[in-house]
């Protein structure tokens, strides 16, 4: 059984800019939902591809491990911004933190479906910031995130659209 991602501590970047988690966050998103997760106007070169994913993009993207409570082990800085968490804040967090206890059950409902369908498009839901304000995420994209050899490494989301509740 694959060791689960661990929020990495050694190196300030850790994922965030690593072509090794780029492929597994691109390309599980590629054979799940059908479709790039990046333009193709990026280009070819996965450092450079990561590192716009982290510092450029204009959407969110998120992922957390498999541990039995789920741990955040990337968020780009759009993710950060919209969360209100820097990236040392961010990684390790429970990921059951990104939403309210009255929504968590919702929540958990989205993480077992995506388990069992592989990906879910379109999702819409409350989470809540680190300074507690609230809003909606609108047409997420959440898939597991499965390497080549069907490996289970977690879980990601990508979302472009959110607005306060």
């Amino acid at each position: 059984m694959a060791q689960p991602l661990r929020a990495p501590r050694l190196h300030p970047a850790g994922l965030s800019h690593d072509p090794a988690f780029l492929h597994l966050l691109a390309g599980s998103h590629a054979r799940l939902v059908g479709a790039p997760l990046l333009p193709d106007d990026v280009g070819d070169d996965d450092a450079a591809r990561a590192r716009w994913l982290y510092e450029d993009a204009p959407f969110c993207v998120l992922a957390h491990n498999t541990e039995a409570d789920p741990r955040f082990v990337y968020a780009n800085r759009a993710a950060q911004a919209c969360f209100d968490y820097g990236w040392d804040e961010f990684t390790g967090l429970p990921s059951r933190l990104s939403a309210e206890a009255p929504d968590r059950a919702e929540r958990q409902r989205l993480l077992d479906a995506v388990t069992r369908d592989g990906f879910i498009a379109d999702y819409r839901g409350i989470r809540i910031a680190k300074s507690g304000r609230r809003f909606w995420i609108e047409s997420a994209v959440v898939w597991q995130l499965i390497d080549e050899a069907s490996t289970l490494h977690g879980q990601a989301a990508a979302f472009g659209d959110w607005q306060a509740v």
